[in-house]
């Protein structure tokens, strides 16, 4: 009997919690004030009213926001980005036991799982990771609504932590409503706070000034959250087909361009894209060191088509007048020097595809390079120290002594856009070649701001296809050849000059932000050994 019942109680629980019907409109009219509240299904024309622009919007940021109806992508990255590999393995076993259990149940195992033990104070993913994706994750269509609205008021049942850098830093939310997470000694215990947190909006729902004013979007089958939404004069409900047949927003229509952004991970790691990554790293662990080995060993001849064998990609442009017409009339007009070539950065090994490309040996400097780095190299690397005097004497040496290639950004940029170029290079180099180099991932990147620098080449080496393109642009005279002919360009417009001619080629954006700027956002430091926020 104790058998029976037990079986019959599992097959019940399983049961309902399969086949359980979905909610549809759930509104508890006891809560609202019935002459002041209607609601109705999203529509698309909702965008094109012309009284928006003075109202507040209060939107549901997981039920109309954002596209995606699953939250475990984004409690994924918070796994593996602000946890470890362990950390994110266990989510992953646990999705079918999530799935089972209900949303709210659910929610509250992945926020356990995800930050119990994560340090408060260090957390940072949610402004330097999530946002990205949150990013490519909201509708278009919906987005246009928020925009034309007045005062604009994101509700969300994911920890404020999650969302907060996201809304308000990207894309202009006023507020945040959000979930709080429980700390003990500086540490988060995996618990969320019963009550979201409404410091600061008080004045948003005196009913006397705002109320009447309030429009409130919310998903179709979510509970709508009476305490904040009953305010609303309006409420519109967005179903699943809305969502599918919205748009992605594009990166041109982001309020505050995305520039910056940290993380290992290079996809949103989906329940199948997560096993993938998971199931491929031990293989892709294995194909580092041997990619490594054969440039290390084996000549650049051999090394080139095995590399190629093993997935890595290289297409190569030259100039116009072949490289060999222009490498000739720099040997002719400056014999003691060699040629410096000057590149945008995009990951530790730009010096070393761009001596695969060129067949020759070149001496690469960088500012950001690792000991193990430097170690491994299969071309002679130099460290930059910041020392404006020191760093011009030892690139001049070197340019003594063979060609070099420069990164002038002075750190890596993952996106489309070329940060300011230092113009120390215009000093040193009487014979100047643009290169515009770009690369393409598909599983982890090959750069950090925050983690150990010393990985960087080997995450890049462990994505099944990584692929680079090398430009080798026209050749732009130094400084010091500049003003023997005449030509009073300083030094600041031969750098812009460089950097606009990459730019146009890789169809980049030029900046004017440093590596400083980079790793203040992304670390809370001046990118300095040593630094302190």
């Amino acid at each position: 009997m104790c058998k029976a019942s037990f079986f019959n109680t599992l097959f019940w629980f399983l049961y309902r919690s399969i086949f359980r019907k979905p909610r549809g409109f759930h509104i508890n009219l006891s809560n609202i004030h019935a002459n002041q509240f209607k609601y109705q299904r999203y529509h698309s024309d909702l965008a094109l009213r012309s009284d928006l622009s003075g109202q507040t919007l209060m939107f549901d940021v997981e039920g109309a926001l954002l596209k995606s109806s699953s939250l475990f992508p984004f409690f994924m990255l918070v796994a593996f980005e602000a946890g470890n590999f362990l950390r994110a393995i266990f989510l992953v076993l646990l999705y079918p036991v999530i799935c089972l259990v209900g949303r709210q149940m659910g929610l509250q195992i992945m926020v356990m799982v995800c930050f119990c033990g994560i340090k408060r104070e260090s957390f940072r993913a949610g402004k330097i990771v999530l946002p990205k994706f949150f990013l490519e994750d909201v509708g278009s269509e919906i987005f246009a609504v928020l925009r034309s609205g007045g005062r604009k008021v994101g509700v969300s049942e994911l920890p404020r932590v999650m969302v907060e850098g996201f809304l308000m830093d990207y894309l202009e939310i006023d507020n945040v409503i959000g979930r709080e997470l429980k700390s003990f000694h500086g540490y988060f215990v995996g618990l969320m706070e019963e009550k979201k947190d409404v410091s600061g909006l008080e004045e948003i729902f005196e009913e006397d000034q705002v109320g009447p004013n309030m429009i409130g979007i919310t998903g179709l089958h979510k509970v709508i959250d009476h305490h904040f939404f009953s305010h609303c004069k309006e409420i519109y409900l967005v179903g699943e087909a809305d969502k599918k047949s919205w748009q992605n927003l594009t990166r041109e229509k982001y309020p505050k361009p995305l520039i910056f952004h940290d993380g290992r991970l290079a996809l949103l790691p989906t329940p199948l894209d997560a096993l993938a990554i998971f199931t491929w790293s031990p293989f892709g662990y294995i194909l580092a060191i041997f990619r490594i080995l054969i440039s290390n060993t084996l000549p650049t001849k051999i090394s080139t088509p095995l590399n190629a064998f093993s997935g890595m990609r290289l297409t190569v442009t030259l100039p116009k007048s072949s490289y060999s017409d222009h490498q000739g009339t720099a040997s002719e007009e400056h014999k003691s020097k060699g040629v410096l070539y000057v590149c945008n950065h995009r990951t530790l090994l730009d010096p070393l595809y761009l001596s695969v490309a060129l067949d020759k040996s070149l001496t690469g400097v960088s500012y950001s390079l690792s000991r193990i780095s430097e170690m491994l190299s299969p071309i002679k690397t130099c460290r930059l120290t910041r020392n404006r005097d020191e760093d011009a004497r030892m690139i001049d040496s070197l340019l003594n002594e063979a060609d070099v290639v420069i990164c002038a950004e002075g750190t890596t940029c993952r996106e489309s856009y070329l940060l300011r170029f230092s113009p120390l290079f215009t000093e040193l180099g009487d014979v100047i070649v643009p290169v515009a180099l770009d690369s393409h991932v598909t599983m982890f990147y090959g750069t950090t701001a925050s983690g150990l620098k010393c990985l960087d080449p080997f995450f890049f080496l462990m994505n099944p296809a990584p692929q680079y393109t090398v430009q080798l642009l026209e050749k732009v005279c130094g400084l010091s050849t500049s003003q023997y002919n005449g030509d009073q360009k300083s030094k600041f417009d031969v750098a812009n000059h460089v950097q606009s001619e990459i730019g146009k080629a890789l169809g980049f954006e030029c900046t004017k932000l440093t590596r400083r700027d980079k790793y203040l956002i992304l670390a809370g430091n001046e990118g300095t050994v040593g630094g302190k926020p």
